[in-house]
């Protein structure tokens, strides 16, 4: 008699996640990696009205053979966050801003056990806060990360 072992993710009830706003998915201090697609850096560019060959320039790094968002230099932050001097901090591209960014915290890394959420939850208050988010909600977002 053959046992079968559940394939069914830990997180298949859902998790709650709900965006504050906090930024802190998008800052330093460590260096990291925002993926962008050729499709993502023309859609970026168009948004701020500019040319594809000066968003290159300005704002992307070649990183072995993919492209990622620059950094900034003094804290690691993606060049795109903004702060008002007010302490509030917001994303300058939000309506196109890559993959990466819309699937957060729906990463692979982050779905592995239910130890690696927790942990990221130490980083983003948005976590295990809100609405409800469905094991479909999460696949589609945890999948498109891969892509």
């Amino acid at each position: 008699m053959k046992i079968r072992v559940s394939k069914t993710p830990w997180y298949s009830a859902g998790l709650a996640f709900e965006c504050t706003g906090c930024g802190l998915c998008c800052a330093g201090p460590q260096e990291g990696f925002v993926w962008v697609s050729k499709k993502q850096i023309a859609e970026i560019a168009d948004y701020l009205s500019i040319t594809q060959a000066e968003m290159m320039r300005k704002y992307v790094r070649k990183v072995q053979r993919r492209l990622s968002l620059v950094e900034r230099s003094d804290n690691k932050d993606c060049i795109f966050l903004t702060d008002d001097g007010a302490g509030n901090r917001k994303c300058r591209i939000y309506p196109v801003r890559p993959t990466q960014c819309r699937t957060w915290p729906f990463w692979p890394n982050n779905l592995a056990t239910p130890t690696d959420w927790a942990l990221a939850g130490l980083r983003c208050p948005g976590i295990n806060r809100g609405n409800l988010q469905s094991y479909d909600q999460i696949e589609a977002k945890r999948t498109a990360t891969s892509t």
